[in-house]
């Protein structure tokens, strides 16, 4: 038994220096900028008014609200996504863990300087956008979700609730989206009920929903991918024909038609939304009868040669 607990120690500890040999410098830039965005959207536009960021970020906005005053938004923020991000390290890496305490670091100091150090009043009202809720809302889930897309583009997460979902949603048969929402659904009734008032609760799930589709933009950007699926019986044709006119190659893989029990053939090809009715033209022009198939693709990983 002994022996076999030394070889567990012994290949996690090889598998933690082979993944800190990954760790770009370069990203600890990024992930500082992403720190300090984030800050910025929550502090001078969430914080002031009492609106909620998500998951364990918006957890600490309101513990910071209901306990004792030495126990503010940035010490929660530590002691609430750092275990978590640690506990989580052998499922997501060692790499993941050290960019991602990285950026709550960040994320945690530079809101204690605004709240705490720097002369800016965020005790009240936003110092940009007053006591209006919706702009609050709004701009503080753009500003959030900008930093919270740009941690996980370089690599990290700058909140917890990443790792739980992953952790946890399989366990209880679920998806991480839904798990996510049930933990943000409950966040946001405890903060109505703390608050005595459904308003902020309300006003934070559209901070919520902003939020996320800004990390979605960050992380797949506007010129998102599209996989289109081409069953065709005259694929070579079709395949120079793209290769000629997008200077992209595609993949050939053979089938059989499920009814006509006909030879086959699907070229797998990448495009972006403004290449789908050219291709859609051409492959039509060449072979009026193939089927295509779109789909969204999040992310194209290249082979280094």
């Amino acid at each position: 038994m002994r022996q076999s607990k030394n070889n567990t120690k012994y290949s996690l500890r090889d598998k933690i220096k082979a993944e800190a040999k990954e760790i770009n410098p370069v990203n600890f830039i990024m992930l500082t900028v992403a720190g300090v965005i984030n800050a910025f959207g929550v502090t001078l536009f969430l914080f002031p008014v009492k609106l909620y960021d998500s998951g364990i970020s918006g957890l600490s906005m309101l513990l910071d609200r209901i306990t004792p005053p030495a126990f503010t938004l940035s010490l929660f923020l530590i002691f609430l996504n750092i275990p978590i991000f640690c506990f989580g390290m052998k499922k997501q890496g060692f790499t993941f863990t050290v960019y991602s305490v990285f950026a709550v670091m960040i994320y945690s100091l530079m809101s204690f300087l605004i709240t705490d150090v720097l002369p800016i009043d965020v005790s009240f009202v936003s110092p940009l956008a007053g006591s209006d809720l919706l702009l609050c809302a709004i701009f503080g889930g753009v500003i959030s979700g900008i930093g919270s897309g740009l941690t996980i583009r370089f690599g990290g997460a700058i909140d917890g609730i990443d790792v739980l979902s992953v952790i946890f949603a399989k366990r209880l048969s679920m998806s991480i989206g839904t798990f996510v929402m049930i933990f943000n659904t409950l966040l946001y009734t405890f903060c109505g009920i703390a608050v005595e008032s459904w308003i902020l609760p309300l006003y934070s799930i559209v901070t919520y929903y902003i939020g996320s589709k800004t990390v979605d933009f960050i992380v797949e950007g506007i010129d998102r991918s599209i996989c289109a699926m081409i069953v065709t019986t005259r694929a070579n044709e079709i395949s120079d024909a793209l290769a000629e006119c997008f200077e992209s190659s595609g993949t050939i893989v053979n089938a059989i038609g499920g009814y006509s029990k006909e030879d086959k053939e699907i070229i797998y090809f990448i495009i972006n939304h403004f290449q789908i009715n050219k291709l859609k033209k051409m492959v039509h022009d060449i072979d009026a009868s193939a089927f295509i198939s779109l789909q969204d693709v999040s992310d194209i990983i290249k082979s280094k040669e």
